[in-house]
């Protein structure tokens, strides 16, 4: 579904992304992690059409996407939620997902965005109710939210951005579970960013490594999380997380 290829991005003299290549096939869940400023939200920018690549090539669906601006991406079939949720508080929940709906699709209809937006809704957990008000998501209704605007664009591939941050275990565990069904009753393709690793592991078909804009591993959860370069570059800042992942993706 997926072919990244050679992927570049400099801002001036600094390379944040640096020779990325990697594939993502239909139905899989790939999971993206590395310490911040490793590359990973640069590269769900030029994923996403937020940032144009410096060199590489993006395909998507066997079409190449590099450089396309975030509106053409979207209405390709490529989704995202950002880590920081930033609804409209003047508008409804409803009212949030509509517009995505309305935009994302492409299709400028009042009555699709409105269907998409109520089966989105659904399919989180969040009240179809269009009066419903923004101010009275906490944390984890939020976090829904973010994932619900990406589905009613009627995405394909969906670039999940730390859905998990801020959340306490329970919802963590919840949110995981979310995406992974949101794969299998869906059909649509995940990269999940993310740095609880004990959580990720758990749900990914495989894991992609960063570290200083470079792939450093690549594989099933249980290789990458005992991957001596992987212990490596987390140690001193999550080795205990990346130990536990490493048992609990050998389960």
């Amino acid at each position: 579904m997926l072919v990244v290829e050679g992927l570049v991005k400099k801002f001036g003299g600094f390379t944040a992304v640096d020779n990325v290549s990697f594939k993502v096939d239909q139905g899989e869940i790939l999971g993206l992690i590395g310490p911040n400023g490793s590359g990973k939200s640069t590269i769900f920018n030029m994923l996403s059409g937020t940032f144009p690549p410096t060199a590489g090539s993006i395909k998507f669906a066997g079409r190449e996407v590099s450089g396309l601006p975030p509106h053409k991406i979207i209405n390709r079939g490529i989704g995202r939620t950002f880590q920081i949720p930033r609804p409209f508080r003047r508008l409804t929940i409803f009212e949030n997902v509509a517009l995505a709906g309305y935009y994302g699709q492409g299709s400028h209809s009042l009555a699709k965005a409105n269907d998409a937006a109520e089966k989105a809704l659904e399919m989180v957990g969040l009240p179809t109710d269009r009066e419903a008000s923004v101010d009275g998501l906490g944390a984890a209704g939020l976090k829904k939210l973010e994932l619900a605007k990406a589905l009613a664009t009627g995405p394909k591939l969906l670039l999940a951005d730390e859905s998990l941050g801020g959340l306490d275990e329970t919802e963590m565990d919840q949110a995981a579970d979310m995406l992974r069904k949101i794969r299998d009753e869906l059909g649509i393709t995940i990269i999940w960013v993310e740095h609880i690793m004990g959580v990720l592991m758990r749900v990914v078909d495989r894991v992609m490594v960063l570290d200083h804009g470079e792939k450093i591993s690549e594989g099933l959860p249980s290789a990458v999380s005992s991957d001596p370069r992987v212990v490596e570059v987390y140690l001193g800042t999550d080795a205990d997380a990346t130990q536990a992942a490493a048992a609990e993706a050998r389960r």
